[in-house]
This record gives C-alpha cells, sequence and structure tokens, in this order.
C-alpha cells in the first residue's frame, strides 16, 4: 500500500482534481468566508456615500482577468443601484470595453438600473496620464460622447457633474499598473478618494498605498470578491470559484501530506 501510495498514477491525481472542481459546483457547499480589512474598508466607504452620490469605476482589465475582476464590478455595481449611487463607468484599457458594456448590461437586466440616469458607459480614450488629468478639469473635454455616441451634455446624470469634485469615489478595478496611474494623477494632484480591485498577482503592490491612505480600500483577487459578495449578501462567481480554488487546495495539501506519511514509513523499514 504504501509503494502505492507513493507511485500513484497522476492519472488518478487529475481525476480527484476534476472531482474537486465538479463537486462544489453540483453541491450546495460552501466554505467559510472571512472579510479582510481592506475589503471592509471599501464596502463601508460606499455604504457611506448618500443616495444621488456618484462613483466612477473604471474597468482597466481584458479578458484574461475576467474571471477575478468581474465578480468585484458586478458586486459593486449592485451595491451601487441599491443605494442609488450613480455610477460613470469607463476604461483606460482598450479591450476593457467590451468587458465593462458586457457586464454593465447583465447586471442592468437584473437591477432595472435606467442608463444615462443610473449610469452611463463613457467607453474609452487614449492616453491614460491624460485622460485621467483631462478629466479632473472637465470631464466633457475628454469623453465628449458615451460608449454608444450620445452627447454627454444630453444626458441626465452628467447635467452637474463636471469633473472630480462632484465624484464621492473612483473604484479601479486593474490587472497591472493602471491604479497607480490613478493614484498619481487622479490622488495626488485633485486629491480624488481612490479604491482597488485587483488581481492576485499584484496585491502585494497595493498595500504601501493603503497604508498612507492614498487607497481608502481594496478587494483583493477572487478571495475579495468572495469576501464582497457575502457583504452585499449576494454569493455569485466570486463565491463559487472560491469555494472551488478551496476544495483544489485541501485536496493537493492532503496529498502531499499522505505523501510524506508513505515516504517517511517507507524510509523507516527500509532502515
Amino acid at each position: 500500500m504504501l509503494e502505492k501510495l507513493m507511485n500513484i498514477d497522476r492519472r488518478i491525481v487529475f481525476i480527484l482534481v476534476a472531482l474537486a472542481v465538479i463537486l462544489p459546483t453540483l453541491l450546495p457547499v460552501s466554505m467559510p468566508i472571512s472579510v479582510s480589512e481592506p475589503t471592509q474598508q471599501l464596502h463601508d466607504y460606499i455604504e457611506a456615500i448618500p443616495a444621488g452620490g456618484t462613483v466612477m469605476l473604471a474597468f482597466d482589465y481584458g479578458p484574461s482577468s475576467l474571471a477575478e475582476l468581474n465578480p468585484m464590478a458586478r458586486a459593486i455595481l449592485k451595491q451601487c443601484f441599491a443605494k442609488d449611487i450613480r455610477v460613470i463607468a469607463l476604461t483606460l484599457y482598450a479591450v476593457g470595453t467590451t468587458m465593462g458594456s458586457t457586464l454593465i448590461q447583465e447586471v442592468v437586466a437584473e437591477t432595472g438600473a435606467v442608463d444615462g440616469e443610473d449610469y452611463v458607459f463613457l467607453g474609452y480614450r487614449p492616453g491614460v496620464d491624460l485622460v485621467i488629468l483631462g478629466m479632473g478639469k472637465e470631464i466633457a473635454s475628454v469623453f465628449d460622447t458615451d460608449f454608444n455616441g450620445k452627447p454627454i451634455s444630453e444626458i441626465p446624470l452628467m447635467q452637474n457633474v463636471t469633473n472630480y469634485d462632484q465624484i464621492d469615489l473612483v473604484v479601479d478595478l486593474s490587472a497591472g499598473s493602471l491604479t497607480e496611474a490613478w493614484i498619481i494623477f487622479a490622488n495626488v494632484q485633485f486629491n480624488q478618494q481612490i479604491a482597488a480591485g485587483v488581481t492576485g498577482v499584484i496585491i502585494s503592490q497595493m498595500y504601501p498605498y493603503l497604508q498612507t491612505g492614498q487607497l481608502v480600500g481594496l478587494i483583493p483577487g477572487i478571495a475579495g470578491a468572495a469576501e464582497y459578495e457575502r457583504l452585499i449578501d449576494a454569493p455569485a462567481k466570486g463565491t463559487l470559484w472560491i469555494n472551488i480554488e478551496s476544495f483544489v487546495h485541501l485536496l493537493i495539501i492532503g496529498l502531499v501530506v499522505l505523501g510524506n506519511i508513505a515516504f517517511f514509513i517507507h524510509r523507516g523499514r527500509e532502515e
């Protein structure tokens, strides 16, 4: 038996991993989720924004980061619409237009939010630094129309929004360095409050900005997305995917432990 454990066929491992992925998807099982402080801070900040306030949401990511960042965007949109907070969405990443437009329409179908009144999607403009700086003076000077080509002057939501002075919070969802651009050019230059949601690989880069107060909150990776879904009591793909990830991790840990036990027992008997 020890020999079999030490020389287990890798195909069996693949089957066990497949089961660890499939079973949490099919069965109503859920791992406990504890909310981290940065996620709680962002949730509480948005909760404190009065009805009629405005959040700017930046979809600064592409398809490769969709699994981690889409659940964050969905949760934030649902929270804002539920609290009657208006959302100005945009992207500084060219392929982010598809991410933002598609996801917003999905949430709108669920919530009944009205285009031009509850939200507006401005789309993409090239030139990261110039776009952020330009909006600090006048948003209409950068985005003269929304994503559908409607003039900004004809959009009710934008009637009383000139620049960052009328925006309560910018939330940047990013898979790269664009969050730092928002901090440098919006927070430092215009004292605009910034929060972020990022992929797991760049979480550590964001903590210094939390410590300095340049980020008021942070959603860290898919675990953070699941935490946010718990806070708004709307479990979705973030919760599902962190459950799957947890089961696979538990399986791998179990196999490593069994392999080590078998190895040391076998070596002891040989000695």
